[in-house]
């Protein structure tokens, strides 16, 4: 998954998406972290930082819908 999301995608995104994805999101960044941990990480170690900042773009964007209810 390690592509960016952009902000146009997730402006389109209900609430309920949103929290499914962050969910997806840190899932997949836990077991990088994981795998980055036991050493085993070699070709996906370019995925973390582009992981942690979809996560915060989603997080954004999940502030801001519910500051606007």
């Amino acid at each position: 998954m390690a592509v960016k999301i952009r902000m146009k995608g997730i402006r389109g995104m209900n609430e309920k998406d949103l929290r499914d994805r962050i969910e997806q999101t840190r899932t997949e960044l836990m077991k990088l972290r994981v795998e980055s941990s036991k050493g085993t990480l070699r070709k996906e170690s370019g995925k973390l930082k582009p992981l942690r900042k979809n996560v915060a773009r989603l997080l954004t964007r999940l502030n801001e819908v519910k500051n606007n209810d």
